[in-house]
């Protein structure tokens, strides 16, 4: 296939790939509540001549496009739910919803997407192999929208599945991949404790919850410190406490709810399980009792290297060397890991930064929003992994 051909036509869309985004960016759907959203996708896909399946998983949809020479089955996945926030936004095209939004450019993912299967679709007969579309639903919440996928079949016969995201604070033009882990594993936990309240000029007659809690907010910055190897990455974080509505009364129970992030599956259950010790020993030792409950979320997203300096190679061939680099991993979550643990792929970002620094905003802002030439970048970039696909065995 002829790749500059292919980028060609991608930039002769690319209006259309703006105008699909903002019409998704104006009318929002939260995860597990897209109805319209994977109407509006499928009903794309089909207008292309593309096999479509609807309600995969949930609410995903999945294209399938076959080509006219034989080759491997490559998977490309966009998500599509938004978030619960106000769109503060001043452009013509913010939300429609009240307090709901694409805060996190899964808008721009759709439509780069759908941009790729555009052009793909005028070439089927030159295509080597079969591109499968995949459009995901709930990405944002925990348990996700990519591991029903994944058991529904959605990749069944692909041999390698890549992913992008956009990145408002990375300049556009500019891809970032990395190798191995790139993404943690996301836990949540709440913990009441329970003690008896009183008066609090009588705090003998009480067992006092947030004596306790004061304890425990200590010592469970030592499990991190203290019991993780230095080398090793994790986080606990502690996010909420609630409890009493008057300076003078002790309360009857705390309530708190915090974060763990890791990337070693062993190290995740020692954070987990010394967690559990750690509170249940500081309750003992004020007389105060605990419930405890322990979420597990996203696991760790691993990158496989091979498939990794693939995506690496043909995104310095398609922006050049210069507006391609590797990045550190964070402890942020993403479910695109479900796609990985089954077949061989990776996920990587596209800068998409806006030119004005007074209107740069990080995801799950208020006020985010995203330079739409990146979704030319990622498209681009996309559909060179998609033609170079026989240089991977």
């Amino acid at each position: 296939m002829d790749i500059q051909a292919l980028h060609k036509e991608l930039e002769e869309i690319f209006p259309k790939m703006v105008e699909i985004r903002r019409d998704l960016h104006e009318n929002p759907e939260l995860g597990f509540e897209e109805v319209r959203t994977p109407q509006v996708i499928a009903d794309y896909l089909r207008s292309l001549d593309i096999d479509v399946r609807t309600e995969v998983g949930g609410r995903g949809v999945v294209g399938t496009l076959k080509g006219g020479k034989p080759g491997k089955t490559i998977a490309l996945r966009a998500d599509f739910d938004a978030l619960p926030i106000q769109d503060e936004k001043d452009v013509e095209y913010k939300s429609k919803v009240p307090n709901k939004m694409h805060a996190c450019g899964h808008d721009g993912h759709t439509a780069t997407l759908l941009g790729v299967a555009t052009v793909l679709a005028k070439h089927r007969e030159e295509l080597e192999g079969t591109v499968v579309f995949l459009h995901q639903h709930a990405e944002e919440i925990a348990p996700g929208g990519a591991k029903p996928m994944v058991e529904d079949g959605c990749l069944d016969g692909v041999d390698y599945v890549f992913g992008a995201h956009l990145s408002s604070t990375t300049p556009c033009g500019t891809i970032n991949y990395c190798e191995g882990y790139t993404s943690a594993a996301a836990d949540a936990f709440e913990i009441t404790i329970n003690g008896k309240g009183g008066h609090g000029a009588h705090p003998h007659t009480t067992v006092d919850p947030v004596l306790t809690v004061g304890h425990l907010v200590v010592n469970l910055q030592q499990i991190v410190s203290r019991n993780v190897d230095p080398i090793e990455s994790a986080v606990l974080s502690i996010g909420s406490i609630h409890t009493g509505n008057a300076g003078n009364v002790i309360p009857d129970s705390v309530t708190l709810n915090g974060t763990i992030r890791s990337y070693d599956p062993d190290i995740r259950d020692l954070l987990e399980n010394r967690m559990k010790e750690i509170t249940e020993a500081t309750c003992a030792l004020t007389g105060a009792s605990c419930e405890i409950k322990y979420s597990r979320g996203y696991d760790a997203l691993w990158n496989h290297p091979k498939e990794t300096q693939y995506l690496r190679d043909v995104a310095i061939e398609t922006l050049g060397e210069e507006n391609v680099s590797e990045k550190k991993p964070g402890m942020g979550a993403e479910d695109f890991t479900y796609y990985v643990q089954k077949v061989p792929g990776t996920f990587f970002n596209v800068g998409a930064r806006l030119d004005d620094d007074s209107k740069v905003f990080p995801h799950h802002h208020p006020r985010f929003d995203i330079k739409e030439d990146a979704l030319l970048v990622g498209a681009k970039v996309f559909v060179a992994a998609v033609a170079n696909a026989n240089r991977l065995k």
